[in-house]
């Protein structure tokens, strides 16, 4: 004996089906605008320059450490403005970019090496996330989440 769903269920299927494969695919173009959105970003960070980064970030932007200390978009361009860090490094060891729609998150390992405004040194690696919402005026760089300092 043969089980057949009822009419309203097959109708419904039917009507559904189309707008699970019209779903668009993360397109490759989108992946490659946003690796090359972060790593302007570190970039600019190494810089020092705020302008840069300023294009770049969300107005409502949180990093959030791997300790929970959370820092906003201002922070991070008054720390810039003010050189409190001079980078040597500031780079992105290893990339991974994924696209969902209008949402992308990039997830790197960093080595940032420098001497802090004190001079006192610093030289460590650290894996990020960092997570861009597609808006009216491109991508924008609206969540940061680090690790904690990576073992020698």
């Amino acid at each position: 004996m043969t089980r057949r769903l009822p009419a309203t269920a097959s109708a419904l299927l039917l009507c559904l089906a189309p707008a699970v494969h019209a779903q668009p695919q993360p397109q490759a173009d989108d992946r490659a605008t946003v690796a090359a959105l972060d790593r302007a970003y570190q970039a600019a960070v190494k810089a020092n320059d705020a302008p840069a980064m300023a294009r770049i970030l969300a107005d409502d932007f949180v990093l959030v450490l791997g300790n929970g200390t959370t820092y906003g978009k201002e922070d991070l361009l008054r720390e810039a403005r003010e050189h409190n860090r001079q980078y040597e490094q500031q780079d992105e060891l290893a990339q991974t970019v994924r696209v969902w729609r209008d949402t992308a998150v990039v997830t790197a390992r960093l080595w940032l090496k420098g001497t802090n405004r004190d001079g006192s040194r610093f030289d460590y690696k650290l894996w990020f996330s960092d997570t861009y919402v597609r808006t009216p005026d491109g991508w924008r760089y609206v969540l940061g989440q680090a690790s904690l300092r990576l073992p020698e």
